[in-house]
């Protein structure tokens, strides 16, 4: 009976067909495969464009050096690795999330020799950005952060600036570099006009209107927060104080060695006049411009036009030159282990 149970049992149903998993395509592997080595090496190569276009300015500028007092310049670099321990600080300041310090301060490494091909700060704000994704900070807050930067680092030198014109009354010569009334006047009336584009903008255009506003409400919750956090505050501020007396000393003690007949806070003003009137300029880091106007501001100060010009050339082959290379090698690196 129970063989007889067992035969008449239905039998079981058969499979249904599994549908085939989705395989990629030859032609995507092949282009997934080509993408992530060619993400490796556009630093480098961009780099490498960069320096053939100035190979001259560096040329020029490492013959310089070749001749200055070495223990100056041993100074100069110890300042140098000092202002992207500073970036690091402020960057860490600008957002609650704790971030681990040697890789921030690689990525701060590696964003100063992105920061040579593109303008404005642009390099090392993309770097940073994609640094912040990765460690798992959403867009809008790591957004806010870059923000909050782009506005603490102008100020802090602004605060700086009025602290060395206090301090240092009679040192300083600044007749030769104020602006007269009417400068004055035209900058006041650019800003004015920029506002009120922003202002209009924003009014007529709701599309626009949405994201700046949730942008707006993110970065100031964000800022209120961080300035409930002492570390946080000093972090911010004092890293952003920090990295125009850092610059300044780099640019100081290079022009110690070339024989500079500057003092210290005289070449810090320099450099800081000198930011101030065309920071806006969008040239890749700084370069051209503020080269110009700080040769301007020293010689204004007394010190003679080809020093000058030796010292920020010099500068230059300090901060950019040497460690683009590396800057560059550690960027390629940050992307082939997905840091960035």
């Amino acid at each position: 009976m129970s063989q007889l149970q067992l035969e008449t049992l239905p039998a079981p149903l058969p499979a249904a067909p599994c549908p085939a998993a989705p395989r990629r395509s030859r032609a995507a592997a092949l282009l997934f495969r080509l993408v992530r080595p060619a993400l490796v090496l556009l630093p480098l190569m961009l780099i490498g464009v960069w320096a053939l276009v100035d190979r001259r300015a560096a040329y020029d500028g490492a013959a310089r050096l070749a001749s200055a007092d070495p223990w100056w310049l041993l100074a100069a670099l110890v300042f140098t690795c000092l202002t992207w321990v500073a970036a690091a600080c402020v960057r860490q300041g600008a957002l609650p999330e704790r971030l681990p310090p040697g890789l921030l301060v690689a990525s701060q490494f590696a964003a100063g020799a992105a920061n040579q091909v593109l303008p404005a700060g642009l390099g090392a704000h993309a770097v940073t950005l994609r640094f912040l994704q990765r460690r798992g900070i959403a867009l809008p807050r790591a957004t806010a952060s870059l923000a909050l930067y782009s506005l603490v680092k102008p100020v802090a030198r602004t605060l700086v600036l009025l602290v060395f014109l206090v301090a240092f009354p009679d040192v300083l010569r600044l007749g030769a570099l104020v602006p007269d009334d009417r400068t004055l006047l035209l900058a006041a009336g650019g800003a004015v006009l920029a506002l009120t584009a922003a202002a209009v903008l924003l009014v007529t255009v709701r599309a626009l209107r949405r994201p700046v506003l949730g942008f707006l409400r993110t970065a100031l919750t964000d800022a209120r927060e961080l300035h409930t956090r002492p570390g946080r505050v000093l972090a911010l501020w004092g890293g952003a104080a920090a990295t125009p007396l850092l610059q300044g000393s780099v640019i100081a003690t290079v022009g110690f060695s070339l024989g500079l007949p500057l003092s210290w806070a005289q070449v810090v003003l320099a450099l800081m006049v000198a930011g101030t009137a065309v920071g806006a300029v969008p040239a890749p880091g700084g370069i051209g411009p503020v080269d110009a106007a700080l040769v301007f501001t020293m010689a204004a100060f007394g010190a003679p036009v080809g020093t000058a010009t030796a010292t920020v050339i010099g500068y230059r082959v300090l901060t950019v030159w040497l460690p683009l290379l590396p800057g560059a090698l550690v960027l390629s690196a940050l992307l082939h282990r997905k840091v960035l």
